[in-house]
């Protein structure tokens, strides 16, 4: 995979182990109003941009269902609980990025949070500094799973996405960076992929420790 320069990863539940904080919080606050709110609902808006997510959300549970304000209660509930117990890398995460860096491999980060808060976490797991660029899908016009995020990364970097790898672990994602043209590697995170999903993806990594494998291949 010679032709590699770069790798575009997500944050959330590949770099950070954080999609379970967002699984458990947007179950609790959208109970807190009233929607019943279960795990399969939370793993199908992950990576989702806003307008696609409020659309899911009140598809499953009635036109009443206030995104904002759910969102805005998630947001209150996973800050208090990342301010008390921080927020963990995934395993083999800053091993990656060590010898991505070494190896010359420009690297990037394509997520839905907003950058200063990405920012904040990248600093807290001592990630930030493996990182050429931070981008938000608050930059773009379309979030996840339209390819503009992965689009805009490989431009931030100077390089066509053909020649960037894409990491990433939902469905959502993985429609994204294919739809961009990146070579995507799914990394499972809290579910097992389809068969569908399997197909968009060039490949299925077990973890990040694969990834160093596929590009040495």
């Amino acid at each position: 995979m010679n032709k590699i320069k770069a790798v575009i990863s997500d944050m959330d539940g590949v770099m950070l182990d954080t999609e379970k904080l967002y699984v458990r919080f947007w179950c609790e606050a959208a109970r807190s109003f009233g929607f019943p709110m279960e795990e399969k609902h939370a793993l199908g808006i992950r990576s989702l941009g806003r307008p696609f997510a409020a659309e899911k959300l009140q598809g499953w549970f009635g036109a009443d269902f206030d995104y904002d304000a759910v969102r805005n209660r998630r947001v209150e509930l996973m800050d208090a609980y990342v301010a008390e117990h921080g927020v963990e890398a995934k395993p083999g995460a800053e091993a990656l990025l060590k010898w991505l860096n070494a190896a010359g491999y420009r690297v990037a980060l394509a997520t839905a949070t907003p950058v200063p808060r990405a920012t904040d976490y990248l600093k807290q797991t001592g990630l930030l500094p493996y990182f050429d660029e931070i981008c938000s899908a608050r930059q773009v016009a379309h979030g996840k799973p339209a390819p503009d995020i992965y689009l805009y990364a490989a431009e931030r970097l100077g390089l066509s996405p053909a020649v960037c790898m894409a990491l990433e672990d939902s469905q959502n994602g993985v429609r994204s960076a294919a739809a961009a043209g990146c070579k995507t590697v799914l990394i499972p995170d809290l579910d097992d992929p389809s068969d569908q999903l399997r197909g968009v993806s060039f490949t299925v990594a077990q973890s990040l420790g694969d990834v160093r494998a596929l590009l040495e291949t």
